[in-house]
């Protein structure tokens, strides 16, 4: 029998013990940083396969390795998350959300159960490969600073140093079965934006004795998305947006500061840094202009998402020997952002899409949505080629 069969054949055989892993998580989320009975759930399953692993990593993260018939050789490193989202579950799933406005609504259970199926998978052949394979389960994708940051600072990409790292991500817009890839630049850095202009306030029928900070705010506003778009490199994909102003005055006051809260993604690390620069200086020039002062407090958060282009390319021809031509598919950027791109500052990587989505089934919720969950066969395509894709990295490194 193949190497594809025999893989395929044991993800079917073990499909409903991953399945019902899935679920227990699925019922059990725990917000960012918090995932500690996840962790340990985590934990029981490594420890009951007899798969060695340190917990407490980073908070409530777990690394491990898993040595072939000869751990002499190349080390493959394989993520997932593991933190849930603040959003109250709207699916009416038998496995919905017990814990009230929390869930699972970007799929890190589905990355968990696919991770710890591709480890007992693995772990069966493992006379059958050399090499290492390095694991991380990670928590706090979701929130700044990012779990990766923390994890990586811990040691995780150390002892063994991997010469490659993998992560698959759900995606709705690609049915079950498929998976999707992208070399390069694909998701966005990420920095959160914070603005306080101040003014002077009064009663709103003496503008004369007022120095109104919500004009200030507003023209200064409109100058950030005129003149930054206007600088912007031609190529260079950016969103800057803002999605939250809190300026508390009345009909007929006006209130001394307004506080503003918004994003800032782009493609380009050099760019990230120019903006950073030419936030302060617009909104320092426009406010002084209205007599106001602004206050910026830029949140570094995400970098970009760098897939390398020769894993990537090798990791798509793998997956076609896997599943067939016609399963995989070419991904578009996003404007999105993703923790995992720390690891791909230090190590070659590939972050990859899971096709989850069936529109027979009504599954057509994006992620971050109350309604999102998956079409569970593709933890068949989670798990399996994983494991296809880290061997066969194995046999190339």
């Amino acid at each position: 029998m193949d190497l594809v069969k025999e893989i395929k054949q044991e993800a079917e055989t073990i499909f409903p013990d991953i399945v019902a892993i899935r679920r227990h998580l699925h019922r059990h989320p725990e917000l960012s940083f918090m995932e500690e009975r996840t962790a340990a759930y985590i934990s029981a399953k490594l420890t009951e396969w007899g798969i060695e692993h340190r917990n407490g990593i980073a908070g409530h993260g777990i690394h491990g390795a898993l040595s072939g018939a000869d751990a002499e050789g190349p080390c493959i490193f394989l993520r997932a998350d593991t933190d849930a989202l603040p959003i109250h579950e709207r699916t009416g799933a038998e496995y919905a959300s017990q814990n009230p406005g929390i869930m699972h609504a970007c799929g890190h259970d589905v990355h968990t159960a696919s991770l710890l199926g591709a480890l007992k998978i693995l772990q069966k052949f493992r006379t059958q490969w050399k090499g290492m394979i390095s694991f991380v389960f990670q928590p706090g994708e979701e929130k700044l600073p990012g779990g990766a940051s923390l994890m990586i600072k811990e040691g995780v990409l150390e002892n063994p140093r991997p010469q490659a790292g993998l992560a698959q991500h759900v995606f709705t817009p690609l049915p079950a079965g498929t998976v999707g890839f992208r070399s390069g630049q694909y998701m966005a850095s990420t920095d959160e934006l914070y603005i306080t202009f101040t003014g002077k306030g009064g009663h709103a029928a003496t503008p004369q004795l007022n120095i109104d900070p919500i004009t200030a705010g507003m023209h200064t506003l409109l100058a950030l998305k005129k003149e930054i778009e206007e600088q912007k490199p031609a190529d260079t994909p950016m969103v800057l947006s803002f999605g939250k102003v809190i300026a508390e005055g009345a009909t007929n006051v006006i209130p001394d500061t307004m506080d503003v809260e918004g994003t800032l993604r782009t493609m380009d690390e050099d760019w990230r840094a120019r903006v950073h620069v030419l936030l302060q200086e617009i909104a320092g020039r426009v406010a002084k202009e209205h007599g106001a002062t602004a206050e910026v407090r830029i949140e570094k958060g995400y970098p970009v998402l760098y897939n390398d282009p020769k894993l990537t390319e090798a990791c798509r021809r793998a997956a076609i020997e896997y599943l067939g031509a016609e399963q995989v598919r070419e991904l578009d950027l996003r404007m999105t952002a993703e923790d995992f791109a720390y690891y791909t500052q230090y190590v070659p990587c590939c972050f990859y899409r899971l096709g989850t989505g069936n529109p027979g089934k009504g599954i057509t919720a994006n992620v971050h949505n109350p309604h999102f969950d998956i079409d569970e066969e593709a933890l068949k395509t989670g798990m399996g080629l994983m494991v296809y894709l880290a061997l066969d990295q194995l046999r190339r490194t």
